[in-house]
């Protein structure tokens, strides 16, 4: 039997995270979680996980810093990060909100609210699975 893929969720609001972490273990995955933007880098850097779930807009260090952290450090570097933001859904523009993953380094983002099926289906496209 394959082992567990590990899903590191990185956001600053408890509800989210806990509604992200169900959601992860009734489909299967691992889990682990950080409150901060440094929390996360730190247990990626230590856990190694599968994937990551970031969000945007935290203390400490915003998701925005600890992505290019990320993706700049050869031991994370090849993690895909999905980013979660309430900032493109701010861009009328699609091209503009398409840059804004480009510009994160992230291999796709979703809007919050989110839509627990589509953060499912994605995270499980970045995974193989």
């Amino acid at each position: 039997m394959a082992a567990k893929k590990t899903i590191l969720v990185v956001d600053d609001e408890p509800e989210l995270v806990e509604m992200m972490r169900m959601a992860f273990q009734g489909a299967g995955y691992a889990v682990l979680t950080a409150a901060d933007g440094q929390q996360g880098v730190d247990t990626a850097r230590q856990a190694k996980p599968d994937a990551i779930v970031l969000d945007i807009m935290m203390p400490n260090k915003d998701g925005f810093q600890a992505c290019k952290e990320l993706k700049a450090d050869a031991a994370t570097a090849d993690i895909p990060v999905l980013v979660l933001t309430a900032l493109s859904s701010k861009l009328t523009d699609m091209k503009a909100a398409r840059s804004l993953g480009l510009l994160l380094e992230s291999e796709d983002f979703i809007d919050k609210p989110v839509d627990t099926a589509q953060l499912l289906e994605r995270v499980g496209r970045l995974v193989g699975r």
